[in-house]
């Protein structure tokens, strides 16, 4: 079963701190269930029952559309060096676009990455420690730098235009409102 606990320990904390890796389910009421890796510098702990993490500019928008819909996330973080551990956080979520009001105070926490999209703001309800001893051993060699590269080629506008064109609506065809909630006018 694993260890429940109604926030995030110290230890949780310190282990999240350490991953270079972790990933976010979704899932609206009906439709497909969505599983993202997310990595770069683009976590915070903001206190033991709220954390925030940075959305990049992407091939879907997945997670944005679901969390309109049904605000329920589960984070999770896999030991893959040292000892074996699986931590998973579960809350509820809100998205950040850059037009709305607490865009800054989390966006100030996170390093400036070109193509930034949202920020993920999620209120934890309780974490889950497991054991973890079935996930394979890896070591960690570096970021990738390719989203970060493709963002900064396109520039901002480019970026705005990929929005515009990929991300205004999920696999199942549910909105992101992207493009109306940053800000983006219409050609």
């Amino acid at each position: 079963m694993g260890k429940l606990h109604t926030e995030i320990t110290d230890e949780q904390q310190a282990f999240i701190e350490r991953q270079q890796i972790f990933f976010v389910g979704t899932a609206a009421t009906e439709g497909s269930v969505n599983i993202s890796p997310k990595g770069i510098d683009s976590f915070r702990v903001i206190n033991p029952n709220r954390v925030a993490w940075l959305n990049l500019t992407g091939s879907g928008n997945e997670t944005s559309a679901h969390v309109q819909l049904n605000p329920r996330m589960t984070i999770m973080f896999c030991a893959f060096e040292g000892q074996p551990l699986i931590l998973r956080l579960y809350g509820q979520a809100r998205v950040l676009h850059q037009q709305d009001k607490d865009w800054q105070k989390y966006f100030d926490l996170f390093p400036d990455h070109p193509g930034t999209r949202q920020i993920f703001v999620v209120d934890i309800e309780r974490t889950q420690n497991s054991c973890g001893k079935a996930v394979p051993l890896y070591d960690y060699v570096a970021q990738r730098e390719g989203l970060l590269s493709f963002a900064e080629r396109r520039g901002q506008q480019g970026i705005e235009e990929y929005w515009e064109q990929t991300n205004q609506t999920s696999l199942d065809g549910f909105p992101t409102n992207i493009v109306k909630r940053s800000g983006i006018e219409k050609k």
